[in-house]
């Protein structure tokens, strides 16, 4: 693994039993709150033997030598053994599953299973449903395909780029839920009205708004100096798409400063998801 392109970021492992998906969702949320600095992700899955254990905590030991800051290491292990050779690597180490699994045992007078994935062995990430939720937003992205949408579990809508893909995939990943999104473009927002394929559909909406800087800044990344990307279309494109949201009773958040996981938790919030 080459470290050296991570030099003037901070290196974060998440490393797991099992998928992976608790620690990184868990260890994510908490490093979204420290939104000045930039962070570079690695999953270790699968790390349930001494052997693979010891090949992760190498690779870790790898990079911590030539990082300029220790790594972050974020861990759900139920097998001791194993736990306590992630334990000794080089970074800052942080057991998710042994920080709360233990006082519970205690406060509720009984060991825990230990059971390796047990966590995903719900209803919300049953992975039937998660892979039928992800080949859906999938068809259903940016408006590609606006057939069945009578099956979404919810639409996103709002200017282009604001992050409805991102949105609608990690709904779908973690949750299992049938995200599709649709963008709100010059021609709709002319006459100040919902477009024909979405209209009847209202109850499923949920808007996502973002500030002209920024949209602009993500914009220029991607058509550099185009109309596109001028600060004055961004403007007038989150403005009015705002106005068309309030005069029509949409719900909608602002996504400047809020990572994929807490828009996320707004959209679960408002269609009251299931999460047994």
């Amino acid at each position: 693994m080459d470290c050296s392109q991570h030099l003037k970021s901070r290196m974060v492992f998440f490393v797991s039993d099992s998928t992976g998906i608790t620690a990184h969702t868990l260890g994510h949320s908490l490093l979204s709150q420290f939104d000045h600095l930039t962070f570079e992700y690695r999953i270790f899955s699968n790390i349930n033997t001494v052997e693979t254990a010891q090949k992760a905590i190498g690779e870790i030991n790898h990079c911590a030598a030539i990082l300029e800051n220790r790594p972050l290491i974020f861990v759900t292990i139920t097998d001791a053994k194993v736990r306590h050779i992630i334990s000794k690597a080089h970074g800052m180490v942080m057991d998710l599953l042994g920080t709360f699994i233990e006082p519970l045992e205690l406060e509720l007078q009984m060991p825990s299973s230990h059971a390796v994935g047990r966590s995903h062995n719900t209803k919300v990430l049953n992975y039937n449903k998660r892979i039928n939720a992800i080949n859906f937003a999938t068809q259903h992205d940016d408006g590609a395909s606006t057939a069945h949408y009578e099956e979404a579990d919810v639409i996103l809508i709002g200017a282009s780029r604001c992050g409805k893909t991102p949105t609608s995939m990690f709904l779908a990943v973690q949750f299992g839920v049938a995200a599709a999104n649709f963008p709100i473009t010059d021609d709709d927002i002319l006459d100040m009205q919902l477009p024909e394929s979405i209209r009847n559909f209202r109850e499923k909406l949920f808007g996502l708004t973002i500030r002209p800087e920024r949209l602009a800044k993500i914009r220029q990344e991607r058509r550099p100096n185009s109309r596109y990307a001028s600060l004055i279309q961004c403007e007038t494109e989150v403005q009015k798409i705002e106005v068309l949201y309030k005069r029509l009773n949409i719900p909608f958040a602002d996504t400047t400063t809020k990572s994929v996981e807490e828009i996320s938790a707004l959209v679960l919030q408002h269609i009251k998801w299931d999460w047994r």
